[in-house]
């Protein structure tokens, strides 16, 4: 009769990712990003919304801003789901989708392009989500101000860390993700 050697399924080897910026958000902690003053922020902004502030001029790297367009903002996803996560937002503070302009959903739908087709070609990803959520029971954790959510996929970047730990690992900073995005976009 065969008996499994017990040690070998025991012997569990433990490696360690490291992944810091993920603490902020587990602990449900606020953006240690200072606030815009009001009178910087643009018309109907909310003064307390991350989005209406990354939508004005300011520290760039500090709000992860990856470009701003004349009705759009970039930003990257402090939280990302995985490497790459962008944000892309109308500067513009609204909830709704029959609330954008023409001109508004025409610029993002162009942003969200040309960060899929950026992200492509810095990233070398085998596909992507994109996508909106609209309203907290779908999910948004911003419902006063539309974004969409664009995340790089791979083939087997899911694995058993978020079945069984719950984790997920982001193999590169958002410092290093935000310089290799910005340089591109000067190019």
């Amino acid at each position: 009769m065969f008996l499994p050697d017990w040690g070998d399924f025991l012997a569990v080897k433990h490696e360690q990712l490291w992944a810091p910026w993920r603490l902020g958000y587990i602990l449900g902690e606020k953006s240690t990003t200072p606030a815009c003053s009001a009178d910087a922020l643009l018309d109907g902004a909310d003064s307390e919304c991350f989005l209406c502030q990354a939508a004005v001029d300011g520290d760039d790297r500090e709000r992860l801003v990856v470009a701003r367009k004349k009705n759009a903002v970039i930003v990257l996803n402090r939280y990302p789901y995985n490497n790459g996560h962008l944000l892309v937002a109308p500067r513009r503070h609204v909830a709704r989708l029959d609330e954008l302009r023409g001109e508004e959903q025409a610029e993002l739908w162009e942003t969200i392009a040309q960060m899929v087709g950026l992200l492509e070609k810095q990233m070398k990803p085998q596909g992507f989500n994109v996508g909106l959520n609209l309203g907290r029971a779908a999910g948004a954790g911003l419902p006063g101000h539309l974004h969409w959510h664009i995340v790089p996929r791979w083939i087997g970047d899911t694995n058993f860390m978020p079945t069984v730990a719950g984790v997920r690992a982001i193999p590169q900073s958002l410092e290093a993700l935000w310089e290799l995005l910005t340089a591109e976009l000067k190019r």
